[in-house]
């Protein structure tokens, strides 16, 4: 991968809100990372762009950031998106939706698409179990890390 592109990639980076960057041409890939110098205070977007039905975070306080437990967020296991994208529920606009609420999947069930840099990327299920909750909209940006379905 050509060091300008990289150079560039920084740069972008540096003028958006984004934290971390991945990117893959061919067999290179790059990831690059930035970390706030306050990150104990900062708080957590995870609801930008979850529909209205999600249920709230409660606010902690910055003392209380370094010892809340994400995963305690939901009941269940949380999956979370492995990249910045789009979420897409199904393969196509006219497809059945690859999950439901209620439905059973087993690990490496494929759950979603996030579609990054014109890439669809399937999401596979890393665990077994019952959904129980979508926490994105079809067609709705998703951020790194950000969760996106649960299960029981």
């Amino acid at each position: 991968m050509d060091i300008r592109k990289i150079k560039k990639l920084i740069e972008l980076l540096e003028e958006s809100d984004i934290e971390e960057l991945e990117i893959k041409e061919g067999d290179d890939s790059v990831r690059i990372c930035r970390r706030k110098k306050d990150a104990a205070a900062a708080q957590p977007t995870f609801f930008a762009a979850a529909p209205a039905t999600a249920q709230p975070v409660a606010v902690t306080s910055s003392s209380d950031a370094t010892t809340a437990n994400p995963e305690n967020e939901f009941d269940g296991h949380t999956i979370r998106s492995p990249m910045v994208g789009t979420y897409y529920g199904a393969p196509s606009p006219s497809a059945p939706s690859f999950i439901e609420v209620g439905q059973v999947i087993k690990a490496g069930d494929v759950i979603c698409i996030v579609e990054a840099m014109k890439m669809m990327n399937q999401i596979e299920a890393d665990k077994s179990g019952t959904v129980s909750a979508i926490l994105i909209e079809n067609g709705q940006p998703v951020e790194f890390d950000q969760p996106m379905i649960t299960l029981i």
